[in-house]
């Protein structure tokens, strides 16, 4: 499994969970979209997303733990940007 897919099943994980504000799932649901897209490059697809995330996760109303998943695709997304 690639890291894209990984990162994509992983903002699925956090869109189930019922203590994700619906302000952040609708970031996660735009980013899992754009990751998904094939309009603009995959550097750029990566770049917006980790943008996107980083937003989310500091919205002031999500859980610990959601905030940590963010981070970790955050990270995986990071390393495919390079």
């Amino acid at each position: 499994m690639g890291k894209i897919e990984k990162a994509l099943e992983l903002l699925e994980d956090i869109m189930r969970d019922r203590g994700v504000p619906r302000n952040v799932k609708s970031s996660i649901e735009k980013s899992i979209n754009s990751l998904k897209g094939e309009k603009e490059s995959e550097n750029v697809r990566i770049s917006t997303v980790i943008s996107v995330l980083d937003e989310s996760s500091n919205d002031p109303n999500i859980s610990l733990y959601a905030r940590t998943k963010i981070w970790d695709v955050v990270s995986k997304l990071e390393e495919l940007n390079k």
